[in-house]
């Protein structure tokens, strides 16, 4: 159950984070991968640097939205598109 409820969190916050950084997002499903990959690494991250555990359900998608905020940037500098169009 834990694994489905963080694939639909990933997912929700990566529509959300292709919405904010760009205004139109790469696509439901690059969006969506986006946000599950941006879960991963934003729960990574703050748990190995700052030493919190992300276990309720607001923060875990608050990191996720982080990270995939952090990813699309990171894409968007790879395709060198601005940031914000």
């Amino acid at each position: 159950m834990h694994l489905i409820l963080f694939l639909i969190v990933g997912g929700i916050a990566g529509v959300i984070a292709g919405k904010i950084m760009s205004g139109h997002g790469y696509g439901i499903v690059v969006d969506v991968i986006l946000g599950i990959v941006g879960g991963l690494v934003g729960g990574w991250l703050v748990s190995t640097f700052l030493g919190i555990q992300t276990t309720g359900l607001i923060a875990s998608f608050i990191v996720a939205l982080i990270g995939a905020c952090i990813l699309v940037a990171i894409v968007h500098l790879i395709k060198r598109e601005p940031i914000r169009s």
